[in-house]
């Protein structure tokens, strides 16, 4: 086995040997931090019955301890300078497979099914943050079959995962998550366990993925519609964010959704939990039926 990364030196040997600099474009910052590597190990779960897809692997820091403790691990990176350099960062490990190509490009399903063997597959990933909330929406609206996403991201963005009603970082990054997964937080990660050094703090999010949503409702693409207008306009009441946010969905209607919901008036949509949300969804599409119109606009 080629020697833990997870440490500036061996970091620093790597890059010069293969000439690699940080590339910003790429969201690029290698954990220096073995203790941190492996906790974020254990917090995601990783027993030798799991397939694992790591998203991001950089020089390969994570990508050798999930080998060490996975079945597999499948690890698609983006940068084709740094494939080159997992060729030999993982070249102890039997049970990897390096696949280079973009994650929001990639077909998830096809990549599950060419595993076949029926093992639960988990995702691991350092996300970098210009394109964190992109990656991580595809991962949840797969339907490949993950049973869990463990995931690196600042530290903002996991608080806004786990955020409920009437606190600041709650909105439509909350229920979209919510909305696939229980999340929680099982690492603190300062910038300092990183070169280069980030601005700010990270977090290790894990979702655990529901087989159901936690709520039913008869059209998912305008729950989603509904809770983007509410949080769109945050300052505005519900009835304003969203009477003027949904082309073609007046005041009125949503007023009277409101009122039958036995809601205030004034509402606010981050006041709203993910299962208020659903049933307002379903009031207003039972209305649009009522009226004779085949989508959920009034």
């Amino acid at each position: 086995m080629y020697e833990h990364l997870s440490n500036p030196g061996a970091v620093r040997r790597i890059l010069d040997k293969y000439n690699i600099r940080f590339r910003k474009r790429f969201g690029q910052n290698f954990l220096i931090r073995e203790d941190v590597v492996e906790d974020i190990v254990d917090g995601a779960g990783i027993t030798e019955r799991d397939d694992v897809i790591e998203v991001g692997p950089g020089i390969g820091t994570m990508t050798q301890v999930l080998a060490e403790h996975a079945h597999s691990v499948t690890a698609v990176e983006i940068d084709r300078d740094l494939v080159k350099v997992l060729g030999e960062t993982l070249s102890g490990y039997d049970n990897t497979e390096v696949i280079c190509g973009d994650i929001l490009k990639t077909d998830l399903n096809r990549l599950v099914r060419e595993k076949g063997e029926g093992r639960p597959v988990k995702v691991a990933a350092n996300l970098p943050y210009y394109i964190t909330t992109p990656i991580l929406m595809k991962l949840l609206e797969s339907d490949a079959g993950f049973e869990s996403i463990t995931v690196m991201v600042q530290k903002e963005v996991a608080e806004r995962a786990c955020a409920g009603p009437g606190t600041k970082a709650y909105g439509v990054l909350s229920l979209a998550v919510q909305y696939h997964a229980a999340p929680q937080i099982v690492l603190q990660v300062p910038a300092s366990s990183f070169m280069p050094s980030p601005n700010v703090d990270s977090a290790v999010l894990h979702l655990k993925l529901y087989k159901d949503p936690p709520v039913r409702v008869q059209d998912p693409d305008f729950l989603f519609q509904l809770i983007k207008a509410a949080f769109g306009q945050r300052r505005k009441t519900l009835v304003n964010a969203a009477g003027t946010g949904i082309s073609g969905l007046s005041k009125t209607c949503v007023s009277e959704a409101i009122a039958a919901e036995g809601l205030s008036p004034q509402v606010r949509g981050e006041a709203l939990t993910l299962e208020q949300f659903a049933r307002l969804s379903d009031r207003l599409c039972r209305m649009a039926a009522k009226n004779d119109r085949s989508s959920p606009e009034l």
